[in-house]
């Protein structure tokens, strides 16, 4: 495929909203990240509050940031703060290290971006991101 486009990205956010929608999700804020990761779009649902688009672009960024999906982050939250802290430092404290973040890859691997989600817990989050990225037909990579 290449890249994430416009397109794409929006196809993305109102698939993600649609699995919102079904789930009975509170209001989600969406961000998809492009490989070097600047934002393509973002969108929010009435009612989201006022910090979700950095919520989910550092949910996004952080993906980006180690190569995976942020459950992994989350779980490095715990066995190795230390880590997670340095991380964090070193991205100048862009990186949200919870499920909601993940990875846009196509059929042979390549990261095209990633996508943050906020707004409810963040395993719906998660839901709704890989709902989104499915539903173009890429691989969501979770961590």
């Amino acid at each position: 495929m290449g890249k994430l486009t416009l397109s794409i990205a929006e196809k993305i956010i109102s698939s993600a909203f649609e699995k919102a929608a079904d789930l009975k999700l509170k209001p989600l804020t969406v961000v998809v990240l492009d490989a070097g990761g600047h934002m393509i779009a973002m969108a929010r649902q009435d009612g989201s509050s006022i910090m979700r688009p950095q919520i989910a672009g550092g949910k996004a960024y952080g993906a980006l940031a180690v190569g995976t999906g942020t459950r992994w982050l989350n779980a490095n939250t715990e066995t190795r703060p230390h880590f997670v802290q340095a991380l964090n430092g070193a991205s100048g404290g862009q990186i949200v290290p919870v499920p909601g973040g993940v990875l846009v890859k196509d059929a042979d691997g390549e990261v095209l971006g990633a996508v943050g989600v906020t707004g409810d817990t963040s395993d719906n989050d998660e839901a709704a991101a890989v709902a989104g990225i499915e539903a173009v037909s890429l691989i969501a990579d979770c961590g």
